[in-house]
Parts: structure tokens; C-alpha cells; sequence
């Protein structure tokens, strides 16, 4: 596959913004690509498009596939596997954070409510250490439900709420007093 230098540029930002986001480059970069193509590619076609090595690419396919981010198919009269990334935004938006919630969140809430409990039989736990935890948990649990009513939603309504941005905030009020600072 030929990439314009337009291409080229995305699929290195899109790999640079992989790293700072905890995706390995290599990952990011073949997802960008598959974004990209207007066609299926195969294993082969991705590293010698973007000059990897394959075994590289083998395990990237892996990995955006345990993310559900791309799929393989196959075309008539060819074996190989090929592969396409999922192409709408909001899906890969959507399928990005459900992951990212049960691989990330979701330990993070289970470890949080085990130490609550823990917090009750722990002598010597001071009870500003105690509440700081509390505090930790009861934001991750307020941020959880809050995606939890929201990710079913359709995208042309998220498209609206993000929209309204700030007014919302003009629209109930705001009390300085509660921001932290």
C-alpha cells in the first residue's frame, strides 16, 4: 500500500499519541492505518507498508483484535487473513473506554472497596488517611455510574451533550466553594 505523505504524518502522530496514551507505538500506528485503508490488508501488506518486522505486526494484529478495534476477514480466493479496523468513531470511542474501564477501572474499584473494608479493622489507619481513600473511591464510583448511563446512549445525542460544553454548567450554576483549586 502506498501512503501519501498526509497518511504517513497521521499514522506517526497517531503512533506518538499511542505511547503517551500507554499503547505500544507499533499498535497504534497499524490501527491508524487499518483506519486508514480503504481496503482489507493482510499481515504482510501492514509491515511492509509501515516497515516493520512481522512478527511485530503478528502480535499489534493480536492485540487490536483482543480490543476488538479490528477484525479479520477474508477475500475470495485468497487464504491469508485480512484485516479492517471498525470504522466509526463513536464505536471505536465507545469500544476504547469499556475497555479501558474493565482493564483499568474496574481492578482499580475492586482494590479501592477492599481497602474501605480493610479501613474498619485497621488500628492503625488515621482517619484523614481513611477519608482521602473514601474520597478516591466515591469519585471513581460517581465517574463510573455516570459512564454507566451514558454509554448506551445513541452518538448523535453524546454529540449533542458534548456540544453544549460549558453552557450546562451556566445551566445549573456553579459553587466555587466545591472546586478544587
Amino acid at each position: 500500500m502506498e501512503l501519501s505523505p498526509t497518511m504517513q504524518k497521521y499514522i506517526l502522530h497517531w503512533g506518538e499519541m499511542g505511547t503517551r496514551w500507554g499503547v505500544n507505538r507499533t499498535v497504534a500506528q497499524i490501527h491508524a492505518l487499518l483506519f486508514l485503508a480503504n481496503a482489507p490488508l493482510t499481515a504482510e501488506e501492514i509491515a511492509d507498508t509501515l516497515v516493520l518486522a512481522r512478527s511485530n505486526v503478528s502480535n499489534s494484529l493480536k492485540e487490536l483484535q483482543s480490543w476488538r478495534l479490528i477484525r479479520s476477514t477474508h477475500l475470495a480466493g485468497d487464504r491469508r487473513d485480512h484485516f479492517v479496523a471498525q470504522q466509526d468513531v463513536w464505536e471505536i470511542f465507545r469500544i476504547v473506554m469499556e475497555e479501558r474501564k474493565r482493564r483499568e477501572i474496574d481492578p482499580t474499584l475492586t482494590v479501592l472497596r477492599e481497602c474501605m473494608l480493610d479501613a474498619d479493622g485497621d488500628p492503625a489507619l488515621d482517619q484523614a488517611a481513611r477519608m482521602k481513600m473514601e474520597q478516591v473511591l466515591d469519585f471513581v464510583e460517581m465517574l463510573t455510574s455516570t459512564y454507566e448511563d451514558y454509554k448506551h446512549l445513541p452518538p448523535a445525542t453524546l454529540q449533542k451533550f458534548l456540544k453544549m460544553g460549558g453552557k450546562v454548567a451556566r445551566f445549573i450554576g456553579s459553587d466555587d466553594k466545591e472546586s478544587p483549586t
